[in-house]
């Protein structure tokens, strides 16, 4: 997707901007991110929310939002507040938001605003962290920017490290199937199976294996946990039915074999996995999808420091890699991108996806 593909009201800022004006942006641009992703539901939630913080009605959840003191498009605050909204949806506990969610002409300005009123105490909450937004059709792209490494000549026994894990469904990738313009990957007998519309050549067509999968998250989420279930659900999309597939997918993967995961922010994790020694003929592999944004600057500044220290001692029987899938949104689109040592350490564009691993456009050789 081009820059003439994204919405009116889309405004091109700093992630960081604060201040008057940066909420009303927020909410805006996530509107607008939301309709260029076939999400109108979802926008329409967030559009209702921005009426209610600009109206007249006054509570606690609402003068919180108006005056956060962060940063709200780098904090997702719209995501925040609509998750909420979501899970009083699912959960039935407002079931006024039933003819918004089933996308009905209705007017949702007036119902969400008494909502955010009636609910006060239940969305309070949802204001203090960040969205978890793990989707398992993400990890099409871990899998894909493997494939590549290894056909650079990396080893392809992956040892994987995922920072922002959240429920760590991207840490079953070798549970799950998949088809990257016609090259197989995965068991047979699969958790999920993933064949993403491709556009561009196939990337190498080379076997691939997991030596580990390992990850952390500040707030690390349990699938079996009904509860905590449902908090990841309440952050997709609504529009996007076969999210709420997976996610049922990855609850049964994780109650026969929970993933490795452990509770640690990014830049504690990295470095001390980086300390620990590495088996050769393994390529130690630091993965993330959409968490880079929300990891703080100077968490950002030493997962950098330690990968580019290592990646300086490493040898071609053991590897380091860094993968990463985030947003640009410039195009609307996100970017998949590699580095590895021995190698340079120079950053490569491999492809553009879509927000939830619908279809890549692959632009390596």
């Amino acid at each position: 997707m081009s820059d003439q593909g994204a919405k009116p009201g889309y405004e091109l800022v700093d992630m960081g901007v604060k201040g008057e004006g940066a909420i009303r942006t927020a909410f805006t641009n996530q509107i607008a991110y939301c309709e260029g992703n076939g999400a109108p539901i979802t926008a329409k939630i967030c559009a209702a929310i921005l009426a209610a913080v600009e109206g007249n009605e006054s509570n606690a959840l609402l003068e919180r939002i108006r005056g956060w003191h962060g940063a709200p498009l780098a904090d997702a605050l719209p995501l925040r507040v609509a998750g909420g909204i979501h899970a009083l949806h699912l959960s039935g506990d407002a079931p006024e938001l039933a003819p918004i969610y089933r996308g009905l002409p209705v007017d949702a300005a007036p119902i969400v605003e008494q909502v955010m009123i009636a609910h006060e105490a239940q969305l309070l909450p949802w204001l203090d962290g960040p969205p978890q937004t793990n989707e398992a059709g993400r990890s099409s792209n871990f899998i894909a920017a493997m494939l590549w490494l290894a056909g650079q000549g990396l080893p392809a026994k992956f040892e994987c490290l995922e920072i922002g894990s959240s429920a760590g469904i991207n840490l079953m990738v070798d549970r799950y199937r998949y088809d990257l313009g016609g090259v197989k990957v995965g068991p047979e007998m699969s958790a999920m199976a993933f064949a993403p519309g491709w556009k561009g050549a196939p990337p190498p067509d080379v076997p691939i294996e997991f030596a580990a999968l390992k990850g952390c998250d500040i707030a690390p989420v349990d699938l079996t946990d009904p509860a905590q279930a449902l908090r990841l659900k309440a952050y997709i999309w609504p529009e996007h039915t076969i999210r709420f597939e997976r996610m049922e997918a990855a609850i049964a993967a994780a109650s026969e074999r929970k993933p490795d995961l452990v509770k640690m922010n990014a830049a504690e994790f990295v470095e001390a996995e980086l300390a620990k020694p590495q088996a050769q003929g393994t390529t130690r592999v630091l993965m993330h999808s959409i968490v880079w944004q929300y990891v703080p600057e100077d968490q950002q500044a030493r997962v950098t420091a330690a990968m580019e220290a290592v990646g300086t001692k490493s040898t071609p029987d053991a590897p380091l890699a860094w993968i990463a899938l985030e947003a640009n949104r410039t195009v609307h689109r996100h970017e998949l991108k590699v580095r590895y040592w021995p190698g340079g350490g120079e950053e490569t564009l491999l492809a553009r996806a879509h927000a939830h691993g619908a279809d890549i456009e692959w632009l390596a050789g």
